[in-house]
């Protein structure tokens, strides 16, 4: 009888793991940017970057897109011969 609780997973926002992406990139690509402003301020610079750049996604997972079903195009009756009884 163990009363040991489970660990629970820590789980990260979508935000957070884009910003890390954007982070990575942005490291990578400036690296020359690097050796002129120095260390410290060259991360101060590429997190306030990478926070920007993120702001305007949206929190909330995308749904998947409905695919727009078309509309058939209705065929028109021609009109029918009155047939004369005898």
């Amino acid at each position: 009888m163990s009363t040991a609780k489970k660990a629970a997973k820590k789980v990260t926002p979508p935000a957070e793991n884009v910003r890390k992406t954007v982070t990575e990139q942005l490291n990578t690509s400036l690296t020359s940017l690097k050796v002129q402003l120095g260390e410290k301020l060259f991360k101060k610079r590429i997190k306030k970057a990478a926070k920007k750049l993120v702001a305007g996604i949206k929190k909330n997972p995308l749904k998947k897109a409905v695919k727009k079903s078309v509309k058939a195009i209705p065929v028109k009756k021609k009109a029918a011969k009155t047939v004369l009884k005898k």
